[in-house]
């Protein structure tokens, strides 16, 4: 048998649908879209070469691992990228593709079960060399979480699972921790399937930086780093690329703890290293997302680089070698010049239809949608509309 096209199976919705998609179609490849009841008329949708209903509506539909591997049966799918968010750090996922003959666009399974627990990720980076803050070892019910606000003061409740800023309170008192404890832990299990919270020290003041990494089973390398200190309740609404104001030593510190923290593990794919950085240069781990991330257009923008596109060819096989990627596993490589900014276009309110749509354009303007004029966002998904 000769070579055939491949068809990638896009496992998502919405902007990052229309993302993946384009990836794809210039790699030369099929793109089938999968969708909910109430997603029918999107974007994603329309653009790729075929489109399959999964049962049911809303976030639930797109977390149905069995509905996903019976769309990729019947498109005949030889890959399947999960976007980010729903089960895009989902080893049950990667397992069941493993199983079924389909490529799984990302890491492992392995790298999956370890970064996709928070707290086992935290024992990898101090395993690495890279401090960590305070926290619990596991998941924790409202008492035990109470009882660490009492013993550390202001923390954070986090998702053990997911990511995107699901399941994440800030708690500065113990009062505050039983109704935090309770939401977050609903919200966690509305995107993930999984309610489990762990808590940690909150690092009053610090900076969100992040290293984005690439491996192709052996070697590992970076493509620099990004701020994304600027949130609106824990969701990143300001990106940007590379990091500002970091001395030539601090960008260093930065890169080689995202170097050491995914090093020697076999990584195939990308991640992202999120790291926080205070006012008086300590730096701590916060989490590993083995995944596309949001703001990967940053990266692109100043880098020339498709990230969507590395992301298939490293799961097709290819090495870092053969990408001619700017990458680099050097922590003391200076970034390319100049930066970049994206700004998140977010609805705040009761979703409407849009009547209008007017995208900026212009030199080194770019803008990432998975909506068109017409349509009418559903409030069940994530809000964001745009990124420019």
């Amino acid at each position: 048998m000769g070579w055939r096209v491949p068809t990638l199976l896009i496992a998502n919705r919405g902007e990052v649908a229309v993302r993946v998609h384009r990836a794809a179609t210039e790699l030369g490849w099929r793109t089938a879209a999968v969708h909910a009841a109430d997603d029918a008329a999107s974007l994603h949708v329309e653009l790729a070469d075929e489109a399959h209903a999964l049962p049911g509506g809303g976030p639930a539909a797109y977390l149905d691992v069995d509905a996903l591997l019976a769309a990729a049966a019947r498109a005949g799918a030889t890959h399947l990228h999960p976007g980010w968010g729903f089960l895009s750090e989902s080893a049950e996922l990667a397992r069941r593709c493993a199983a079924a003959g389909v490529v799984h666009v990302g890491p492992s399974p392995e790298l999956l079960d370890l970064f996709g627990d928070k707290t086992a990720a935290r024992a990898r980076a101090a395993d690495a060399g890279v401090a960590v803050l305070e926290g619990s070892d596991g998941p924790v019910d409202a008492a035990q979480a109470e009882a660490f606000v009492r013993a550390h003061g202001p923390s954070v409740l986090k998702a053990v699972s997911g990511g995107g800023g699901r399941g994440m309170r800030v708690v500065r008192t113990v009062e505050e921790v039983a109704a935090a404890h309770a939401s977050a832990a609903a919200e966690a299990r509305a995107a993930s399937g999984d309610g489990a919270l762990y808590v940690e020290r909150l690092l009053e003041g610090a900076r969100h930086v992040e290293v984005q990494v690439l491996g192709d089973g052996g070697a590992v390398a970076h493509l620099w780093d990004r701020d994304c200190s600027v949130q609106r309740r824990a969701q990143k609404v300001v990106e940007l690329a590379p990091a500002p104001g970091l001395s030539p030593g601090l960008r260093a510190r930065v890169l080689d703890a995202g170097l050491r923290v995914v090093g020697g593990l076999g990584l195939r794919g990308l991640a992202t290293v999120e790291l926080l950085l205070a006012p008086d240069g300590e730096l701590r781990f916060l989490e590993v997302n083995p995944r596309l991330q949001v703001e990967h257009t940053v990266t692109e923008a100043l880098t020339g680089t498709d990230l969507v596109v590395a992301q298939l060819r490293l799961a097709d096989g290819a090495a870092l070698a053969e990408l001619d990627l700017p990458a680099t596993a050097d922590p003391a490589a200076p970034p390319p010049a100049g930066s970049a900014v994206q700004l998140r276009v977010v609805m705040t309110g009761a979703p409407g239809r849009l009547a209008e749509l007017a995208l900026p354009t212009g030199p080194w303007v770019r803008v990432d949608t998975g909506v068109r004029a017409g349509v009418r966002p559903s409030g069940a998904y994530d809000p964001l509309l745009a990124k420019v």
